[in-house]
């Protein structure tokens, strides 16, 4: 507690509210003792809403600061591994060389699924969005693993946590591989977690597949720079199923039910989607001119941030990943090149510097995607991978110590009672 109290009047009563502060960040009212005055606080969105205390990720909007455990984002994105991060986000620090080696072993010996989720697979039909398989499957998964379900058991947990990231990759090439009509590929214990992945999504039984490093790596940080992000409406899900004591697999499919809606996790999509609209280099101009009329309605996607009111701390290490992808593939793609046109009016024109509408995470995550080949369909699938680790720490974090079942209240404005009437009185 800071030492400070708010007080809140309503008529002639006053409320005394506790003051909270954190390690960074604002002070914060404790308001549950309106609930015994009667009263409920009014906040829909919960944009000023403290739901629960947290050691893991915290965020500045307005300086554009990510911070996992206290660690900046931009330098875990440029000088750690996704699997290094992992440990970091369940453990709360960074791993000794022994430490490390150990939690990529008990990771390798996890990457396989059970073969009947072969068979759960071929229940859908191949037009399936991935995100669906995806959910299914993973929500499955406490089917299969019966050994580690006691949430109040710590090794448990942590089985399922291993577990969860180990097999994550596996599932989303599965969901790729089921949609193309090809063989699923057996996971590599030889490869790194990313170059792993890549071979799973595009390698065949027929042949060899060489995974190029610089696509591996890309990957890598794709992966770390969507780990966490504090209390989003996929992790707040995830903390709001497992504070019924639902299962860990369970509360994970919760999180990725969340993440495929349009407003949280789609947003890469709808960048190639815009891009698609506009067509070619030559109707860039027009359409940044349509963009600035405010009568036109025309939305610029891939640009600014909810939270981040100044830049997002993610996007410069993306987009010097995604400068990186581009020039080993050489890729020449009409699409490509019409996003690297806009980057590039946003960057200098005035309305959007004023108004800092900086290219965010999903303009460059979309465009290194497409670059590697791995389809639009997939794009939250490959999102929903990446924010596994994040989901399960702060499932550990909240099971870990004392916790209510979340119950929100409302404002209701509904019909007073009233008496039921007959069918024929009415």
């Amino acid at each position: 507690m800071s030492g400070k109290q708010a007080k809140l009047s309503i008529d002639q009563q006053t409320i005394d509210l506790p003051v909270y502060s954190g390690t960074l960040g604002p002070d914060v009212i404790d308001v549950k003792d309106v609930l015994a005055k009667g009263y409920f606080t009014f906040d829909p969105g919960f944009m000023a809403t403290a739901s629960c205390e947290s050691k893991i990720t915290y965020i500045d909007g307005d300086q554009g600061i990510l911070l996992h455990r206290g660690y900046p984002i931009e330098q875990l994105a440029t000088q750690s591994t996704y699997e290094e991060v992992c440990y970091l986000l369940l453990n709360g620090e960074l791993p000794s060389p022994v430490q490390m080696q150990d939690f990529r072993d008990r990771i390798k010996s996890h990457t396989m699924v059970h073969e009947q989720l072969q068979f759960f697979y071929r229940g859908f039909r191949r037009d399936a969005h991935p995100m669906a398989v995806m959910c299914g499957v993973v929500g499955a998964l406490s089917a299969f693993y019966h050994d580690s379900l006691d949430i109040r058991n710590p090794e448990h947990r942590q089985v399922s946590a291993i577990r969860l990231i180990a097999k994550m990759p596996t599932i989303a090439a599965m969901c790729y591989k089921y949609s193309e009509g090809q063989p699923f590929m057996y996971p590599r214990n030889d490869l790194d977690y990313s170059a792993n992945f890549l071979r799973m999504m595009f390698g065949n039984p027929c042949e060899d597949y060489e995974v190029n490093p610089v696509l591996a790596r890309a990957m890598d940080r794709i992966f770390i720079l969507h780990a966490d992000h504090e209390q989003n409406a996929s992790t707040s899900t995830v903390r709001m199923a497992g504070s019924t004591e639902a299962n860990p697999f369970a509360c994970i499919a919760a999180g990725i039910a969340a993440l495929w809606g349009p407003s949280h996790g789609g947003a890469n999509e709808a960048v190639l989607r815009m891009l698609g609209e506009i067509g070619s280099v030559d109707k860039v101009d027009d359409f940044v001119r349509r963009v600035k009329d405010k009568n036109d309605g025309t939305k610029l996607m891939g640009f600014g941030h909810r939270v981040y009111k100044n830049f997002d701390p993610r996007a410069k290490v993306m987009k010097q990943t995604c400068d990186e992808v581009l020039n080993a593939l050489g890729i020449q793609d009409p699409q490509l090149e019409l996003a690297m046109k806009l980057e590039d009016i946003a960057l200098k024109d005035d309305y959007f510097v004023s108004r800092k509408l900086y290219p965010n995470v999903d303009f460059y995550s979309g465009i290194i995607l497409k670059a590697i080949g791995i389809p639009m369909s997939l794009f939250t699938v490959i999102f929903a991978l990446g924010r596994t680790p994040g989901w399960i720490a702060h499932w550990q974090e909240m099971i870990s110590n004392p916790y209510k079942i979340a119950r929100p209240r409302q404002l209701y404005t509904g019909s007073l009672q009233r008496n039921y009437v007959p069918a024929n009185q009415r």
